[in-house]
C-alpha cells in the first residue's frame, strides 16, 4: 500500500512540476516572501545582508525533527521518502501518539555523491513548533536536530525541484557571493567538520503549483569561521 502511495505521489509531483514550468517559470529573486509562512509556522530569522540574488540570514536556535541520512542517486525519490515518514510523524504516529502542526520550511541537508552513478546522502527535517520544542514527541528512526545561532547564505528559486536544478541553483549561489567575506566564511566553516555541502529549503505542499518557493542555503557558523 505504502509503494503504492509513493508512486502515486511521485507521479502526481512529475505532473505539477511540468504544468508549473509552463505555468510560472522560474524565479531566482528575493523580494518574494514565501505565502505559506503567512498561514503556518515559520523559523524566525534576521536579515543581515540582502545582496544580489542573495541574502544572508541568521537563524536563532532552531529546532527541527529529522529523519536519518536516505541514500539516493535522486533528490527527488528521497526528499518524497523522508517527506512520507515526517507527514507520519506530524499525523500522531510518534511516541506520544501526539499530533503535530504542520510548519515551513521542509529542508534536506544534501551532501553530494562523488560520482554520477554513486548515491549521495539526503537528511529530511521538519521544522519543530514552538510549543512542541520544550519537549518534541520522539519517533523511531527520527532524531532531533538542536541548531546554535546559524547564518544562511540563500538563494531563492521558483517551480518543483528536479534533480538537475540543485547543482545548478548550488553554483549559481556560490557565483553570487564569490569575493565577499561570506564566501571565505562558509569555506572556513565548512573545512572546520564534515558539514552538509548545501540544504534545500521548500515552503509548498505538493498540491500547489502557484507561487512555490524553494531556496538553497549554505549554513554556516561565523563565530567558529573567525576563529579559524
Amino acid at each position: 500500500m505504502l509503494s503504492v502511495s509513493m508512486n502515486l505521489l511521485m507521479r502526481l509531483c512529475l505532473f505539477l512540476f511540468l504544468v508549473s514550468k509552463l505555468c510560472n517559470g522560474y524565479s531566482t529573486k528575493l523580494n518574494f516572501y514565501p505565502p505559506t509562512c503567512q498561514r503556518i509556522e515559520c523559523p524566525n530569522y534576521d536579515l543581515i545582508e540582502s545582496g544580489k540574488d542573495y541574502e544572508i540570514r541568521r537563524y536563532s536556535s532552531p529546532m527541527w525533527m529529522s529523519t536519518a541520512p536516505i541514500d539516493d542517486i535522486s533528490y527527488v525519490s528521497a526528499a518524497n521518502t523522508g517527506f512520507l515518514r515526517l507527514f507520519d510523524y506530524i499525523q500522531g504516529n510518534n511516541n506520544y501518539h501526539e499530533k503535530v502542526e504542520m510548519t515551513a520550511p521542509v529542508i534536506i541537508q544534501v551532501k553530494p555523491s562523488d560520482g554520477p552513478f554513486c548515491a549521495s546522502s539526503f537528511v529530511v527535517s521538519f521544522y519543530v513548533p514552538k510549543k512542541n520544542q520544550p519537549n518534541p514527541p520522539p519517533a523511531k528512526g527520527l532524531h532531533l536536530q538542536k541548531w546554535g545561532k546559524t547564518y544562511v547564505a540563500v538563494r531563492q528559486f521558483s517551480g518543483f525541484i528536479a534533480d538537475d536544478d540543485l547543482p545548478r541553483e548550488a553554483a549559481a549561489l556560490s557565483a553570487s557571493i564569490a569575493g565577499t567575506k561570506w564566501a571565505a566564511a562558509i569555506d572556513k566553516s565548512h573545512a572546520a567538520d564534515n558539514t552538509t555541502l548545501y540544504t534545500v529549503a521548500g515552503y509548498n505542499s505538493p498540491f500547489e503549483f502557484k507561487n512555490r518557493v524553494n531556496e538553497i542555503w549554505f549554513t554556516f557558523d561565523l563565530d567558529k569561521a573567525l576563529a579559524i
